[in-house]
């Protein structure tokens, strides 16, 4: 991919991002483009921009900076509440295994950093 389709793609991920923040959900097709979108994305950012964070909470974080998310966003995305991530963040509650999926799914974080919290 080269750089100019990655800033294509991304815009295009914003556009997602707003949708699904504005209803709540996305038909199938969308969805797929969403996952489609997000996996390609962190392909591109993982071999031109290498990263090493530390935490599960760093690399949440990192993915809200990347993709101009909030928590409310993020909870939305993963499908629970705002203080529940709130929560996680903060180490508060631990994480459940549908919010580990979602991490994997839906923002493509390594399976390996979920676990090893």
């Amino acid at each position: 991919m080269t750089k100019s389709e990655y800033t294509n793609k991304n815009r295009r991920l914003e556009e997602l991002f707003k949708l699904l923040t504005e209803k709540g959900e996305l038909p199938d097709r969308l969805s797929q483009e969403l996952d489609s979108l997000s996996e390609e994305i962190a392909t591109y950012e993982e071999t031109n921009y290498p990263f090493e964070v530390e935490s599960l909470k760093e690399m949440i974080e990192l993915r809200m900076y990347q993709r101009k998310l909030k928590q409310k966003d993020i909870a939305q995305i993963l499908g629970t509440t705002p203080s529940r991530i709130s929560e996680i963040l903060n180490g508060k509650r631990p994480l459940s295994f549908e919010l580990a999926k979602g991490l994997y799914n839906k923002l493509n974080i390594d399976p390996g950093l979920i676990f090893s919290e």
